[in-house]
């Protein structure tokens, strides 16, 4: 006997027991489930179950309206036959890969989330499910999204973004999502608001030579190593107390002590690698609890900066060498790690990570990265881990 498909979605109040009553229910019948689905919005519970029913469909509809009914809520019965129901509720296993979307904006108006749908809709992808992650520091949306071609998701909501100016992030869905642990973060510009070598090159009174180099560098148009080293042979001259006062001043970007703070709490190893300097790593390294660092080293003699690095240099290729380093030492796969940075030396780093974040980022490493974050808070990264505002407060709360 062919079974018959069945969709049962219940919907009203939510209150305790719905779901065992409705489970009750089917017990009594010769059911296999096939998907579910329940989602509560405001006290309102809309709960859908794919059935494969072998018996009589009159019988089951009863149960279940009676079952609805005296929990005071509705149950609406579609039959058909399986492929047809699974549309229904999104199942359809093999015809599409399931991704996960966020969404991120500050505010995020319909007029954006139109547009951001019909594009989905537009490369014969469908929307499962949404949910809200956040409403502070921004409002951020996770949209289960059935794609026939990811490739061809991922550039339609890239699009997307540029015509709306939201962030929008796209993942594989599946078990390695959730499963990153370890994160690497870039400093200047990222972790701390300021370039720190600008700063110093303000003390050194060579701040336009050095911003060009620097400009120049993060733009991809110079060689990392071949700027740093030329940035850094300005600074000659400055005294440890100029260092001091400089590593002092800085500031963390937006949103850095909770987006530390969280991924800690919640059993991440976090650091940071950085093409600058470490006397600035150190500084943050105690502060935020970082369990790593890596950085270029200062030269000095006598208290004084001579203009020279001591050690090996710490560039775009480097960053992504202490990426794997550390991920072999906290025993971590490089797919369950997580790199985020501004710059054209941060590529190499983002492209060995398990998924890399622009963050604020330049134009030559958005291209290269997984994701892209352009609201000036750090801890909107954690929307694109899938953290949600609820585990971050849970956090924050443990101290």
């Amino acid at each position: 006997m062919q079974p018959t498909s069945v969709l049962a979605t219940i919907t009203g109040r939510d209150r305790p027991g719905v779901t065992a009553s409705l489970f009750s229910a089917l017990a009594a019948f010769d059911v296999e489930i096939r998907d579910l689905e329940q989602v509560v919005i405001r006290e309102r519970l809309v709960l859908a179950v794919l059935l494969d029913l072998r018996g009589e469909p009159g019988a089951l509809r009863a149960s279940l309206d009676q079952a609805a009914s005296a929990l005071g809520m509705e149950c609406e019965i579609v039959l058909g036959d399986r492929h047809a129901a699974a549309d229904e509720i999104g199942e359809r296993p093999g015809r599409a890969s399931k991704n996960h979307v966020m969404v991120i904006g500050r505010p995020l108006r319909p007029g954006a989330l139109s547009h951001i749908a019909q594009h989905i809709a537009d490369v014969g992808a469908n929307i499962d499910s949404v949910s809200q992650l956040s409403t502070e520091p921004a409002a951020s949306l996770e949209l289960i999204v059935r794609a026939p071609d990811a490739r061809q998701l991922r550039a339609a909501l890239v699009r997307a973004a540029d015509e709306t100016g939201v962030d929008i992030a796209v993942e594989p869905a599946g078990l390695r999502r959730r499963a990153k642990r370890l994160v690497v973060l870039d400093v200047d510009s990222t972790l701390i608001r300021d370039e720190a070598i600008d700063v110093l090159a303000a003390r050194a009174g060579v701040a336009e030579e050095v911003a060009d180099l620097t400009r120049r560098a993060m733009l991809g148009e110079l060689d990392f190593g071949q700027s740093l080293r030329a940035r850094v042979g300005l600074l000659a001259g400055l005294s440890v107390d100029d260092l001091v006062a400089v590593r002092d001043a800085l500031e963390l970007t937006p949103g850095a002590r909770t987006f530390v703070h969280t991924l800690r709490r919640m059993g991440y190893h976090v650091g940071v690698v950085s093409g600058g300097f470490t006397f600035v790593t150190d500084r943050f390294r105690e502060e935020l609890d970082l369990e790593f660092t890596a950085a270029n080293e200062l030269e000095i003699v006598d208290g004084v900066v001579t203009g020279r690095l001591v050690g090996p240099l710490l560039d775009r290729a480097g960053k992504a060498t202490a990426l794997r380093g550390f991920a072999e030492q906290f025993g971590v796969p490089l797919a369950q790690t997580v790199a985020v940075g501004d710059g054209a030396n941060d590529i190499d780093m983002l492209e060995a990570a398990g998924l890399g974040v622009a963050f604020n980022a330049k134009p030559a490493l958005r291209k290269a990265a997984d994701a892209a974050v352009n609201l000036p808070y750090l801890d909107t990264v954690l929307f694109v881990l899938g953290i949600s505002g609820d585990e971050v407060q849970e956090a924050a709360s443990s101290g």
